[in-house]
């Protein structure tokens, strides 16, 4: 698939320190809560609520606290409900940058994402301004080690996915997001177990970015998801090898 983001390899590159630092439960919890509030407590009727306790176990997250997560969802347990968001800008080297986010105060965080965007050179843009350039994709992922990648692609593609990308040591199958849940669903009866599993937003174009603007754009990306609102940060950026290289040094 042309132009799809290699946001997610570049942190799998930059290393774990990034998971501490994106305080991974507060946003999972969120989720939870958020997902359960929507579509209701059963996991089994509730894809998003599924998908996110998936996420949590894989992330070692404690039962009890899923638990609590849903029950704050769906009202069992008191506590302010969170409010889903878009906010879209411009970073540095003209990067196109898309953020979700779930608060309890819309006025906070468009403050915290728009100080953010401005301490690196960036700007906060109106609604819509770079959404148009991004895609909601179903991702897949599995480890390219040991797995039998020519089995894996031919029991995507018959399930309906739309296309298997190899980079970075992993297999990456590619879907719409209407047919995520029976593709990764047929990938594990087969035997299949993938290292991760989401639906996000993918960019029809990328801009190679070098020097001081990849620097700064790596920033960007650290400094938004380290805010507890922020979900996701989507991007249309890429960093050749060797700028990593440099920039890791």
């Amino acid at each position: 698939m042309s132009g799809h983001s290699k946001w997610s390899t570049i942190k799998r590159k930059k290393g774990a320190a990034d998971a501490k630092r994106g305080k991974a439960f507060t946003k999972l919890i969120r989720e939870i809560a958020t997902a359960a509030s929507l579509g209701g407590g059963e996991p089994d009727s509730n894809p998003r609520l599924r998908l996110a306790i998936e996420k949590a176990r894989a992330s070692n997250m404690p039962k009890d606290n899923i638990e609590r997560a849903i029950k704050k969802g769906t009202g069992a347990d008191e506590g302010g409900s969170y409010e889903e968001a878009i906010y879209e800008g411009y970073g540095p080297g003209g990067t196109a940058i898309y953020v979700e986010v779930l608060t309890d105060n819309k006025n906070r965080t468009v403050g915290e994402v728009r100080h953010v965007l401005t301490k690196f050179g960036g700007n906060l843009g109106a609604s819509g301004c770079v959404s148009y350039l991004f895609e909601k994709k179903g991702w897949i992922s599995f480890e390219e080690e040991g797995i039998d990648g020519d089995s894996l692609l031919e029991i995507a593609l018959d399930t309906g996915a739309e296309d298997v990308v190899e980079e970075g040591g992993t297999v990456d199958v590619v879907t719409a997001p209407g047919s995520f849940e029976s593709v990764k669903r047929a990938l594990e009866e087969k035997g299949f177990q993938p290292a991760g599993a989401d639906i996000r937003m993918e960019p029809s174009t990328t801009v190679t970015l070098e020097g001081a603007d990849a620097e700064r754009m790596l920033s960007v990306a650290d400094a938004l998801e380290d805010l507890d609102d922020v979900q996701s940060v989507y991007a249309n950026f890429d960093i050749s090898e060797e700028e990593m290289a440099r920039i890791a040094g």
